[in-house]
């Protein structure tokens, strides 16, 4: 398992120079992302799009509702048929199935054009001209990074940590 760090870093420089530091300390340059008011440089790994929007929370609130409200059609459906219909157990499974792919793609697509909720606490300080850095680390290594990275740049704040992400949400 992993967790996400965030740390604020005052600008680009010092933003290039936490990514040679973290990729001596064998963090994989896969699992640091950098976002920045203006462009970063091409070496830089940028936040996708899936980190900039609330793409996948949107998508997973939306299958669960979706899902919810289709089971909930589909025994209405099976308790008062509409004349000339026998449904069957099946067809509550199905109709919840269908709720949840529709719910799950409408809400996913009114999501993508939300900014990421997780990030609005460093928007402000990003405007200004600092760089975000998000970075997973291995449970076991979090102290670790934490404390290599607040001994070697004082001047770096740590922006807090998400809970522990599994490898296969």
């Amino acid at each position: 398992m992993r967790r996400r760090l965030y740390f604020m870093l005052p600008d680009v420089p010092s933003a290039r120079a936490m990514l040679d530091e973290l990729l001596l300390a064998r963090i994989e340059i896969s699992h640091m992302r950098f976002m920045a008011r203006d462009g970063l440089p091409s070496d830089m790994p940028d936040v996708s799009f899936l980190q900039k929007t609330d793409l996948v929370h949107g998508a997973q609130l939306g299958v669960v509702i979706g899902a919810i409200v289709g089971l909930g059609a589909g025994v209405f459906l099976t308790l008062f048929p509409v004349d000339g219909m026998t449904l069957r157990t099946a067809a509550i499974l199905l109709v919840a199935l269908g709720g949840a792919i529709f719910g799950g793609w409408a809400s996913g697509m009114n999501a993508a054009a939300v900014p990421n909720t997780r990030l609005k606490q460093f928007t402000p300080r990003i405007e200004q001209g600092q760089v975000l850095l998000m970075v997973d680390v291995p449970v076991r290594r979090v102290e670790e990074i934490e404390e290599m990275i607040a001994k070697r740049h004082p001047e770096i704040s740590f922006g807090g940590m998400e809970p522990p992400m599994l490898a296969f949400p």
